[in-house]
């Protein structure tokens, strides 16, 4: 069988956390202001279509 050895994350090829963070903060703020969007979107049909 084969050898499982642990898998040193840290130290792999490849890691680089400074773009992960970058990447998960335009993510969080793409999300915020989706969701503001889709409020201002719904107030603003509740506001003109009634």
């Amino acid at each position: 069988m084969a050898g499982h050895a642990t898998i040193e994350y840290a130290t792999a090829d490849g890691n680089d956390y400074p773009e992960h963070e970058r990447t998960y903060a335009a993510f969080t703020a793409l999300t915020k202001w989706g969701t503001i969007s889709a409020a201002v979107v719904l107030v603003l049909m509740w506001i003109f279509l009634l």
